[in-house]
């Protein structure tokens, strides 16, 4: 390798860095599954977008993060598989596709079912490639030889198999309930689907007459209108108030049906006045008090939200419109005699907006209880999924031990079919994977599952389930990894978990790594209502994608928000600019250098013993805080192993011998430049892929990209703790002497008088060895070093561990103000050495902690009190 093709261009520009290179990946196919029997396999599959419109940040954030797991996997050398998709996000899609209908001036009836879901699959077909290209431009290491989609032949065969097989077990049933209705969307929502909101409403206090004339009985409703379906009043039995009227009647105002007065438990006698109107067709407590005592279920509402022939004069009238006339109406015959002010919880469409009706309808529903006790019972043992952090098994259990059955029909026509036939002479019902024989006197059910039933079985039936021969299935699965938000663990994790113990005796996955929510700058969450959502896109067309992915992957530990900010994001553009320039330099000096030539086994100075010694520790830490999932600390650790140590110490050591004369010492030099700096971009590569493989593909190096390079692993022939102690040392003296000429305003171009009083020969004759740096960082007229040194009278002064620096610095420096300096630096190690002879004297800590880490703060007491004392003794030297 010549010296001109290890160059970089002189400008980090991230367009031109990560242009075409993913392409290069893709046709590599470095990011595809081997099936290699001699590797561990390791399989993640990616949370499916919907296909309903573009990537938003939470998104870029969590598939980020699934992007540095398998690259860091797939260099420890385990067959990776990242198994890519999308979600066909039924209620969601079919609203977006209808809308663009309306624009049309069409709608789905007009079209009929057929052309209405050419036209889902045409909008599918353009989002999926805007996803792809979304994906691309984050640099995704996806297996795209694998991609699946939820409406896909092999996911609705499994999908068909579930069902039937629930059914045929007794696990699913249909039947007549009282569910979530959407009457924007006009379909069922299940309980998860609903999202409650704080709304001003009232309490509408009435009289209901009894029928014998004798009085009344007071009720009170948020939901007048629902008083049209009332089919009973219940009490307490305890409730001496009412005792003497319970199997009386009243007569129910406007309506003037006769309606009983019933004895029920779930009466709270201290709540209201301790009577209930009972509306079982449109209440889910009341449906069960309507189960007990065999009461009628009068249906009030059609399904798009307006009132039906059962609403007598208001038939055709919106729900709320009819509301607003029914109170006039019953005010004005003294029925309703007092609306009272009341803010309460109201259940909104996480689709639509609209306000949830609680209505009874005929549904398909999965029997919960025996799918989530087998749930539960896997996290009591030891292939239980293990929750990253622990505290949202919690979160789970909780939703699984209070489970309710799940409502699974949609009355929609985009998603999976319900396989479910009815005879159209007998209504006989027929479920199974085929249509009947007969099919001409068959109808199907018109409904479609649930889009969670499907994504429920994502890690199984992507993977080839139910085909037993699928190789992928038998290598692949039980998944290594889910990354998600806490958001959809409900939604999406539980069922993961259920259905995959009920068709495959195993866990979906082994770990499950659950980030927050992204929100912008303030904490506020991100909406389009608020108009403070960032397009990923563009943060890559400012930044670049691994500016943006190094924001989102080191901003926040597992389990926290992310707060947005585009001044972090431009940090991490200037770190990746310092990087840039960092390798240029290093590449301009390693004089063309091969990959064969690369020796670093020879003499090295104090410098390269050290920067390999911290290469050691930062592999280690980096290493161990991925396999923790703590990615923000990983990220901590390169930026400053590779900002403070790298960048700002080992390069500027490095010029010493590369512009010197020893061929050796520069041969030795230029290949730890190398060594260091390929390291470097191996371990920086899942975060930053782009700049990596470009600066790493100018590096002298073996093989085709660095996505396919070994992880580092630590070098033990290469730790040097006598040397790092040397380093530190050195670095303290020129930060110190660095510092006293900026306090007195002394440039480093000018030559000054330096002098070191060591703790002892040892440390000496240390510095004496490495005094080469001193003279070049320090720039002194006169460098003198030595145990016995007097301190000169009129200096500024500095203490390190081992040695006092002194800068006889005449006519530069006021003595009173040094005194000053003096005494608040005796404050900071007057306070340390309190803070750890604090620590020492707890005897908790002491007894507990682990031996070495009380031995290093002991180690600290003595080092503080040193630099105290010898501070001290200064303050008095310069004061007498």
């Amino acid at each position: 390798m010549s010296h001109e093709d290890i160059s970089l261009p002189p400008k980090y520009n991230p367009e031109m860095v990560e242009k075409g290179r993913y392409q290069y990946w893709v046709d590599g196919k470095f990011f595809e599954a081997s099936g290699d029997a001699e590797k561990e396999p390791f399989t993640v599959v990616i949370p499916p977008p919907n296909v309903t419109g573009r990537l938003h940040l939470g998104h870029a954030w969590d598939t980020t993060l699934q992007d540095i797991i398998t690259r860091v996997k797939r260099m420890q050398g385990y067959d990776v598989l990242w198994l890519p998709g999308m979600d066909h996000a039924g209620i969601a899609t079919q609203a977006k596709v209808e809308a663009k209908l309306r624009e049309q001036g069409t709608s789905r009836y007009d079209l009929g079912r057929e052309k209405f879901l050419e036209q889902a699959w045409s909008w599918k077909e353009e989002y999926a490639d805007f996803i792809r290209t979304q994906w691309e431009k984050l640099g995704l290491g996806l297996d795209y030889s694998r991609e699946r989609f939820t409406l896909d032949d092999g996911l609705y065969d499994a999908v068909q198999e579930v069902f039937v097989q629930l059914y045929n077990k007794g696990l699913i049933y249909r039947g007549e309930y009282i569910i979530n209705w959407d009457p924007a969307t006009q379909t069922a929502l299940s309980d998860i689907e609903v999202v409650y909101k704080e709304v001003k409403g009232a309490f509408y206090h009435m009289k209901y007459p009894l029928k014998d004339g004798s009085g009344h009985i007071e009720i009170a409703t948020t939901r007048p209108e629902t008083m049209l379906g009332d089919t009973a009043v219940a009490v307490h039995p305890q409730d001496d108030r009412y005792n003497h009227l319970i199997g009386k009647t009243v007569i129910l105002p406007v309506v003037g049906r006769e309606i009983e007065i019933i004895p029920d438990d779930y009466v709270d006698m201290e709540f209201g006045s301790g009577a209930v109107k009972i509306t079982p067709a449109h209440d889910p407590n009341d449906f069960e008090i309507g189960n007990r005592h065999n009461l009628e279920r009068v249906l009030i509402m059609n399904e798009d939200g307006t009132m039906n022939e059962n609403a007598g004069k208001y038939q055709g009238m919106d729900r709320f419109e009819c509301r607003k006339q029914l109170i006039q109406d019953l005010q004005a015959s003294g029925v309703l005699f007092e609306i009272e002010d009341h803010e309460h919880t109201v259940g909104h469409s996480e689709r639509s907006d609209a306000v949830v009706e609680p209505y009874l309808s005929t549904q398909w529903f999965v029997n919960m209880q025996p799918l989530a006790n087998q749930a539960i019972e896997l996290q009591q043992g030891e292939d239980k999924v293990r929750f990253i952090p622990d505290r949202f098994e919690k979160t789970y259990l909780h939703w699984m031990e209070n489970i309710r059955d799940w409502c699974i029909s949609r009355q929609l026509w985009w998603g999976h079919r319900i396989p479910a036939w009815y005879h159209k002479e007998t209504g006989e019902l027929y479920v199974g994977k085929d249509a009947p024989e007969d099919s001409d006197n068959w109808e199907q059910d018109e409904d479609v599952l649930d889009t969670w039933f499907s994504s429920a079985l994502w890690p199984f039936s992507t993977m080839g389930w139910p085909v037993e021969a699928s190789d992928d299935y038998n290598r692949y699965f039980p998944t290594n990894a889910l990354v998600t938000g806490y958001d959809i663990i409900f939604f999406w994790v539980s069922r993961m978990i259920f259905q995959s113990i009920e068709f495959t005796d195993r866990r979906p996955f082994k770990d499950v790594l659950i980030h927050g929510l992204v929100r912008d700058a303030d904490g506020q969450k991100m909406s389009k209502s608020l108009g403070n959502g960032v397009d990923p896109m563009d943060v890559i067309d400012r930044y670049g994608a691994d500016s943006l992915r190094y924001f989102l992957s080191t901003g926040s530990s597992p389990g926290q928000d992310l707060r947005f900010s585009w001044e972090k994001v431009e940090a991490t553009w200037n770190f990746a600019n310092k990087i840039w320039n960092a390798s240029r330099f290093a590449l301009m000096n390693m004089g063309g250098i091969k990959f064969e030539d690369i020796d670093v086994s020879g003499e090295k100075s104090v410098a390269d013993q050290w920067i390999l010694t911290r290469l050691n520790q930062t592999v280690e830490r980096v290493t161990h805080n991925i396999d923790r999932y703590e990615f923000g600390e990983a990220g901590r650790h390169l930026y400053n192993f590779i900002w403070d140590d790298f960048c700002d110490w080992y390069i500027e050591m490095a010029k010493i011998p590369l512009y010197g004369e020893d061929a050796g010492r520069i041969h030795t030099t230029r290949s730890i430049l190398a060594y260091v700096l390929d390291r470097i971009m191996r371990m920086l590569h899942p975060f930053m892929p782009f700049i990596t493989e470009e600066i790493w593909q100018s590096l002298p190096h073996e093989g085709s990209s660095i996505t396919q390079a070994a992880w580092p692993e630590v070098e033990a022939a290469f730790h040097n703790e006598q040397a790092a102690s040397e380093m530190d040392r050195l670095v303290s003296m020129i930060r110190s002497v660095r510092n006293i000429r900026s306090e007195v305003d002394t440039p480093m171009s000018k030559q000054i008088q330096l002098l070191i009083k060591t703790k002892d020969e040892a440390i000496t004759h240390e510095l004496e060895k490495n005094r080469s740096y001193l003279e070049h960082f320090c720039n002194p007229s006169e460098l003198s070093i030595s145990s016995t040194l007097q301190a000169p009278e009129k200096a500024m002064s500095a203490v390190v561990t081992g040695a006092e620096l002194y800068l006889p610095l005449a006519g530069l420096i006021n003595i009173e103000d040094e005194i000053v300096r003096l005494q608040n630096e005796w404050e900071k190690w007057h306070n340390e050495v309190e803070r750890v002879q604090k620590k020492l004297a707890n005897e908790g800590f002491v007894s507990k902690a682990p031996e070495q880490v009380v031995q290093a703060e002991r180690d600290k007491e003595t080092d503080y009190l040193e630099k105290r004392s010898k501070v001290e003794r200064r303050i008095q030297e310069l004061k007498s």
